[in-house]
């Protein structure tokens, strides 16, 4: 709980009504690893904020799945789309490590946004963070070469890089296992 405080005191001071208010519309859930929290076809219920652990974002087919994001502790998390049209998800969202996630429903974060002095700058930031990492993701895969996207991952969490798969690395980046390979070889 202390971390999520710390992060929304960073966005905007919390006075003490407002973050007891908001806290009590939390819930802790701690999953293991390799853990699917939300299923395709399932409409998301959940704005999470992950404490710990490593979160990923793909799309199931019969003859692979293809790994489009992947979200790490200190950050938000959640099939937005889904969660803010209602609407089934095209996709499912898994951990890949064990996980503490703090979470709120759809309802208990509207009541936050209308009751407290804080909660719409809290939205707000949140939903720009969660837009920033989707357009940051779609200009690399637009601009930059399967290197230059390992190479930005390898920089943006160099330390828990190694505790993601290089099946999910390499669909990620959107290479096969084996020119992802050679891509790690000739930058060691």
């Amino acid at each position: 709980m202390e971390l999520i405080k710390k992060y929304f005191d960073k966005l905007q001071v919390q006075n003490t009504h407002d973050w007891n208010f908001f806290q009590s519309k939390l819930e802790c859930i701690n999953y293991p690893a390799r853990t699917v929290i939300l299923k395709k076809g399932q409409v998301e219920q959940y704005l999470s904020f992950i404490e710990k652990g490593i979160v990923r974002f793909y799309i199931p087919q019969e003859d692979r799945e293809l790994t489009f994001s992947f979200s790490f502790a200190n950050n938000f998390v959640s099939a937005y789309d889904s969660f803010l049209s209602a609407m089934p998800s095209l996709y499912q969202v898994e951990t890949l490590t064990e996980s503490t996630l703090w979470r709120i429903n759809i309802t208990d974060l509207q009541q936050v946004y209308e009751q407290t002095d804080a909660g719409n700058i809290i939205g707000r930031k949140a939903a720009e963070g969660l837009f920033l990492k989707k357009s940051q993701r779609e200009m690399s895969l637009l601009y930059d070469n399967a290197e230059t996207r390992y190479l930005k991952l390898l920089a943006e969490q160099p330390h828990l890089i190694q505790q993601i798969p290089l099946k999910y690395l390499a669909s990620y980046i959107g290479i096969t296992p084996q020119a992802l390979s050679r891509i790690r070889k000739r930058i060691s």
